[in-house]
């Protein structure tokens, strides 16, 4: 287990470095930069000196190496939109309000998503059954921020119960977290689902069965232990995605977020915070998915990673 984990770090590092490689490039090799003259007005030397002082005077390639160099020791650069604070400062400061709202929805995403697949397995060609494959498929199909719209007409244009954004109270979370968990929450139900039915006609259930188990134990103990190795399959993917914001919902609530800096970011070409992001999602996804496979082979004894 110990060489697989260290195998599978070097391979990360492998990652980080060309997906830092190639988002360097593709970021310079777009027409315009962060100080464009349509954007921003300047003498020539003034916009030499500002090129000067942030290094974008110099070749791609120095560039590239530069910041390679600094981010070993942890110097991820200065954003251009706001030059008072590192950027590592800045992520400190915005991240934990998208944590915040990643965790609450993994949380119900997980937790409501598991339930209403073994109650639509449980009771499958029934009316609950054909309301949870509804919801689930509005769910998966109906982009989150169309969501994010009719919650807002409703709630807070026609009942005038809450807020259509911000930041700052228990009551501004109440949007962006249905908005956002809807979709998580519709997956799960439905893979939960698949796999519940898959598992209730193996020979193993059977056997449970005709030994006279309650239905409860069969359920619970053996049936769903085995469901729970697949869901672990949609845990990886979503954690990062949930945790690193979503650029839509934090623009419709106007949510002060990682996902809403990132967007800015784009929109001002700010090359360091950009590049930041795209290095942390990456570790986010590369960790994720190692603990994932950890976590596997303790839910399952019969795994093993050499």
């Amino acid at each position: 287990m110990i060489g697989y984990i260290v195998r599978r770090i070097l391979g990360l590092i492998i990652v980080i470095l060309l997906a830092s490689l190639i988002t360097f490039i593709l970021m310079h090799a777009i027409p315009g930069g962060p100080f464009d003259e349509l954007k921003m007005p300047l003498p020539p030397e003034v916009k030499a000196n500002i090129l000067k002082k942030y290094g974008l005077d110099r070749p791609v390639w120095e560039q590239y190496i530069r910041y390679i160099w600094r981010a070993l020791h942890g110097d991820l650069g200065v954003p251009f939109q706001s030059p008072t604070e590192t950027v590592t400062s800045l992520i400190a400061r915005v991240w934990p309000v998208t944590l915040q709202i990643g965790a609450i929805t993994i949380a119900l995403s997980f937790s409501i998503g598991i339930l209403l697949g073994i109650i639509s397995a449980l009771r499958q060609n029934t009316w609950i059954d054909y309301l949870v494959t509804t919801i689930a498929t509005l769910g998966t199909t109906v982009p989150n921020f169309v969501i994010a719209i009719w919650l807002i007409l409703f709630f807070s244009v026609t009942l005038r119960w809450l807020p259509t954004g911000g930041w700052g109270e228990p009551k501004n979370l109440i949007l962006p977290v249905i908005s956002y968990f809807l979709a998580p929450t519709a997956v799960i139900a439905r893979f939960v689902k698949v796999n519940f039915l898959e598992e209730l006609r193996k020979d193993y259930v059977r056997t449970a069965r005709a030994k006279g188990l309650p239905e409860r134990v069969v359920i619970f103990k053996h049936v769903f232990k085995n469901v729970l190795i697949p869901v672990m399959t949609l845990l990886g993917p979503m954690i990062p995605d949930l945790a690193t914001g979503s650029v839509f919902i934090e623009v419709t609530f106007r949510v002060p977020g990682l996902g809403r800096f990132f967007y800015t970011s784009a929109l001002n070409r700010d090359y360091p915070m950009i590049i930041a992001m795209i290095l942390l999602i990456a570790i986010l996804w590369g960790i994720t998915y190692l603990v994932t496979d950890i976590i596997y082979a303790y839910i399952d004894p019969r795994i093993v990673f050499s």
